[in-house]
């Protein structure tokens, strides 16, 4: 542990990754509604298309896209560093290494952007399945890592 953080402090940054992944959560949630309600857009009607695209969606849809790939690096990342912060080490386990791939996945999810703006189906089938793997994925981190939340709550004090 390193000597220069107040104990209180070093425990407190414990919540902050959690916190801010159950925030990320629920925008990845939206970004996901916002996705489907583009794709709607993309394949209404004519006449049902003019009500949908004064929505911007797609526009939308993108914005809180990037937003999520961001907090979603950084969030990691984070949580990488109080780990180390108060452990002097990783726990190399299946959450780290999951929210590893999470991260990866969405960016490969998010470098499609451009083949899909230029209407490459392929792309977007592919951008699709990738981030229903990382929402897939982060439920099953949230329980895991509200497991991990409770072992550092019911830890006997150092």
């Amino acid at each position: 542990m390193v000597a220069a953080l107040p104990s209180s402090l070093a425990f407190g940054l414990n919540f902050v990754h959690p916190l801010l992944m159950w925030v990320l959560l629920g925008l990845a949630g939206y970004a996901m509604f916002l996705g489907i309600k583009a794709k709607k857009t993309r394949t209404a009607t004519p006449e049902d298309r003019k009500d949908l695209i004064k929505g911007q969606f797609a526009k939308r849809h993108y914005l809180f896209g990037s937003l999520v790939l961001a907090v979603l690096v950084l969030g990691l990342v984070g949580g990488m560093a109080v780990t180390y912060i108060n452990n002097g080490k990783l726990f190399v386990g299946p959450h780290l290494l999951v929210g590893l791939a999470m991260a990866s996945l969405i960016a490969m999810a998010a470098a499609l952007s451009p083949l899909m703006q230029a209407g490459n189906l392929i792309a977007r089938k592919v951008h699709v399945g990738l981030n229903m793997t990382v929402m897939t994925l982060f439920l099953w981190q949230a329980v895991t890592g509200m497991q991990i939340v409770n072992k550092i709550l019911t830890a006997p004090a150092a």
